[in-house]
């Protein structure tokens, strides 16, 4: 697929959204790991062992969601510092991983701190899947816009 080409304002844009991103996905490993290696440990102890198990899972796809998310915006900074061509970013390799789906119950019977956490990385990678999906594959215009475009030309 080709990559959507991009001007100066939209370049200066991204890379800011690009370096916030990046912080927000670094302090969120950071707490994700202290709270799963750590904090979380006393919470853990106490759940039932089904439940365990399914605060193992979280705990991994946690992880997998942020290292794809992290991946993915150390491209973008290689892209803005001029390592990696945005013909080779947008290759399937560079793209945002896949990220396993969380069990709504699952969290729900999570202990607070670490239901906050999931949410917290499934809604980051959303955004950054999105950004990905719409820097690669723009939304296409309606076929109404089309046609309003092709009425205003011929008038």
């Amino acid at each position: 697929m080709m990559p959507m080409q991009m001007d100066g304002a939209r370049k200066k844009m991204t890379a800011r959204l690009v370096d916030s991103l990046y912080t927000e996905a670094m302090l969120l490993a950071d707490e994700a790991r202290s709270y799963f290696d750590e904090l979380g440990r006393p919470e853990r102890d106490a759940l039932g062992p089904m439940e365990r198990v399914a605060f193992s899972c979280e705990s991994l796809k946690v992880t997998t969601r942020l290292m794809h998310v992290i991946a993915w915006l150390l491209t973008r900074k290689g892209i803005a510092a001029g390592e990696i061509g945005e013909e080779e970013a947008s290759a399937d390799s560079r793209r945002v991983g896949e990220a396993a789906d969380s069990d709504p119950a699952a969290i729900a019977a999570m202990p607070a701190g670490a239901r906050a956490i999931v949410e917290a990385s499934i809604d980051l990678y959303a955004r950054v899947a999105r950004i990905d999906r719409d820097m690669v594959d723009p939304e296409p215009d309606s076929p109404a816009l089309g046609l309003l475009r092709r009425i205003e030309r011929a008038l």
